[in-house]
């Protein structure tokens, strides 16, 4: 039994295939595209998958991850409730519905008959249900209570729910315009970072701040209630009624109007990231202890948006009232297709579930090649390589790391969701002080004050990090062992702070001593495994730097040819295609970071069909 599941028309759009409730392959269109964030129907995704399933001619189930129509009501009640001030929202949002949003079932069929499959009518759960389905039906937990939060799906901005075997109901939900995702959002872009794109960043700057508006958002924006639900000061948002998130008034609060892009960070946006960092922590925490109490359930799982969050997941799991939760690690909307296939699944077709600790597969469920395919790619290039035999392979990018080069791998199916887990990543040695600011200025092109995660062996991240349990999917937050605050008075330079700073680990740590862990288990990820076990024979260090291959506004790579590219135009020492090395120093043509290359042939219009499928 074939189930596609689908997410599309707001941001991060993907596909999903199941098999007999069997998670066979996922992918966001944005790797296809090469548009970050590409929020069109998903078709070059569907595609792929389609073919990691072998091409069926027919499918059981197609399901959407929330009610178009649904949402259509809650534009048109919420900003003409508004008029006049709220017609410019209506005016710019109403096209995209009559265009495409309100004919999804058709969009669907047309796309399918053109891969030459058909399908029943499309299932339309709920946006918050995809969610939660998302987050407890894949996890280890035969039963949990459930927490989804994002910007908004149809009404619903938060919902409380519980899953046991394959029963999932939702039981509370908090509705729009009172959203959580969107009162980020709103600091989000006032301190001159994109929605829907910048809010990881306002969670990284936020250490480098004081709470000290905390009192403020407490009393003129946020009014809270015990049960984690709350309400906004709407006259200080203009999001429920315009094109931009926040008002004037929101501006008098904080002092002055936002800050530009691009412009210096001040005192003003360090201060502002860290409390309301601050103030949606304790929005979680109250959500989480009204959850327990509602639920009975002494486990969580996480999904929607808010829930990529991890210094907010960290502090539930140190301080929350349950022993241990579960994060869907594609949490935001692509991760609503694989939640709507298994409602499909689970609720439709009455299948059981069976909880296990790989149902995610590691989430590594996306395209991968063979080494025929990157070997026919490297010679239709005209790409010097080495071929590292099998029992070298780990070792000799060991002993890369270990010398201080930076080494992007690409090895084996492609991570589905935001974080990149070993497969489409960049590594280096965290030992190294300079490693951090090398990473961002030369590598990732990108602010200085971002910091970057560790991959650990799951055997020894206790000895490393103040981490009882496994993390796979680096969406935890945990303090650094050793770390120490640097001494004296600190400034207002991000940068000069995190250098000050005293820790065995400097690279990975961040200004808070906290790093945002990923540990790697032999069974989910054998070859990251082997090459952390050969990086600590050589250096009796077992972690590695590991951030997403991609540079700044690009999505991670998907191809080989993707990965040559961001190679070139970057400062990144060596690549590992598969079982191939590339070394810079001897390829014909490597070029200066942010560089442009044209397109390559071997783009994955060439690589489509079965390529990609089976490594």
């Amino acid at each position: 039994m074939d189930i596609l599941g689908i997410s599309a028309f707001y941001h991060d759009s993907a596909a999903v295939l199941l098999r007999d409730g069997r998670l066979v392959a996922a992918a966001q269109e944005e790797r296809f595209s090469r548009r970050k964030h590409d929020a069109d129907l998903p078709v070059q995704a569907m595609r792929w998958c389609l073919a990691a399933g072998g091409q069926p001619a027919r499918l059981d189930g197609v399901a959407f991850y929330d009610k178009p129509l649904l949402k259509l009501h809650r534009l048109l009640s919420t900003h003409i409730a508004e008029a006049p001030r709220g017609m410019a929202a209506v005016q710019a949002a109403l096209p995209a519905f009559l265009r495409r949003k309100l004919w999804v079932p058709l969009l669907i069929e047309e796309a399918l008959d053109d891969l030459g499959v058909t399908a029943p009518p499309p299932f339309f759960p709920e946006h918050h249900l995809s969610h939660a389905a998302s987050a407890f039906f894949p996890s280890p937990f035969p039963r949990a209570a459930v927490l989804t939060a994002d910007g908004v799906g149809e009404w619903a901005c938060s919902a409380i729910g519980r899953g046991e075997d394959h029963h999932l109901e939702l039981q509370v939900e908090q509705r729009f315009p009172h959203s959580l995702g969107l009162l980020y959002t709103a600091f989000t872009t006032f301190c001159g970072f994109a929605a829907n794109d910048g809010e990881y960043k306002l969670m990284g700057l936020a250490p480098f701040g004081e709470p000290r508006f905390v009192p403020a958002i407490r009393e003129h924006l946020v009014d809270l209630k015990e049960d984690g639900s709350f309400r906004l000061n709407l006259a200080c948002f203009s999001f429920h009624r315009g094109l931009t998130m926040t008002s004037p008034g929101f501006a008098r609060l904080f002092g002055g109007p936002p800050r530009a892009p691009e412009g210096p960070l001040t005192r003003r946006e360090l201060d502002l990231a860290c409390s309301v960092q601050a103030v949606t922590e304790e929005i979680l925490l109250r959500c989480a202890r009204h959850a327990r109490a509602l639920t009975g359930e002494r486990r969580l799982c996480l999904a929607g948006g808010v829930a990529l969050n991890c210094v907010a997941n960290g502090r539930l799991l140190r301080e929350g009232p349950f022993d241990d939760l579960w994060v869907q690690p594609a949490a935001g909307d692509a991760g609503g297709a694989l939640g709507a296939a298994m409602l499909a699944w689970h609720t439709l077709a009455g299948q059981p579930r069976e909880a296990g600790r790989y149902a995610m597969r590691g989430a590594l469920l996306g395209p991968g090649f063979s080494d025929a395919e990157i070997g026919t790619f490297l010679a239709a290039e005209g790409r010097p390589a080495r071929r590292l035999p099998t029992d070298r392979w780990a070792p000799a990018i060991a002993a890369l790391l270990a010398a201080g080069k930076v080494v992007a791998l690409f090895d084996g199916r492609m991570e589905f969701g935001p974080r990149a887990l070993g497969s489409r990543s960049i590594l280096a040695d965290p030992r190294r002080p300079e490693m951090q600011s090398l990473l961002n200025r030369k590598v990732k092109l990108r602010e200085g004050f971002r910091p970057f995660a560790p991959a650990v062996l799951a055997e020894h991240a206790t000895e490393h990090f103040e981490l009882d349990r496994p993390s796979p999917y680096m969406l935890l937050v945990a303090r650094v062992r050793g770390w120490q605050p640097p001494a004296g008075p600190q400034g207002d330079d991000p940068g000069a702070r995190l250098r000050a700073l005293c820790s065995p680990l400097p690279a990975i740590t961040h200004v808070d001593g906290s790093a945002r862990v990923q540990t790697v288990d032999a069974g989910e990820h054998p070859r990251l495994h082997a090459l952390l076990c050969a990086f600590a024979q050589a250096t009796g260090c077992p972690v590695l730097v590991n951030t997403s291959f991609n540079l700044r506004d690009e999505p991670i790579v998907c191809t080989p040819a993707d990965a040559v590219r961001t190679f070139l135009r970057s400062e990144i020492d060596a690549l590992v295609l598969g079982d191939h090395l590339l070394l810079r120093e001897e390829q014909p043509m490597a070029l200066g970071p942010g560089a442009w290359l044209p397109p390559s042939p071997w783009d994955w219009g060439r690589w489509s069909g079965t390529a990609g499928v089976g490594a």
